[in-house]
């Protein structure tokens, strides 16, 4: 099974996955990706943009190298705002699409506790696309102890 996990940033998807993966199941998280590509004492989540262009590469490397192996094991993979033509992807291979959205004041507060002050950007940008409609929150995941 694919499990495609949304959420705005520190909401806690990492924390979903990690209850619920298994030792065998493949987990496809760009910030993990990027923090292996990079040197000790690079940063958790405000990444090198030449890392992060890596990354990314890394990561559509992985995705299309996972879904072969759906009839195996089950892969977990966060993809922050999917667009229309990877969500059609995703449901093209059956994904459950899973939001993970403790609620705005809490991710802003993690946000503001933890990550850079761009990544505020970033949640401003979910919630506009992601309120209205477009898409129900289906978990509300505690995340890590901060």
């Amino acid at each position: 099974m694919l499990y495609v996990v949304t959420g705005p940033p520190a909401a806690g998807k990492s924390s979903w996955i990690e209850a619920r993966a298994k030792p065998r199941d493949l987990v496809i998280d760009l910030d993990r990706i990027t923090r292996a590509l990079t040197g000790p004492g690079a940063s958790q989540w405000d990444h090198d943009p030449i890392a992060s262009k890596v990354g990314l590469r890394a990561r559509y490397a992985a995705i299309d190298e996972a879904v072969k192996h759906l009839d195996d094991v089950d892969v977990y993979l966060i993809h922050t705002m999917p667009s229309a033509t990877w969500l059609a992807r995703y449901r093209r291979l059956e994904a459950e699409i899973v939001t993970v959205d403790p609620g705005e004041q809490v991710v802003r507060d993690r946000v503001r506790a933890m990550r850079s002050s761009a990544m505020d950007r970033v949640v401003t940008r979910w919630y506009r696309h992601y309120r209205g409609g477009r898409s129900q929150p289906v978990a509300a995941q505690a995340s890590r102890d901060w």
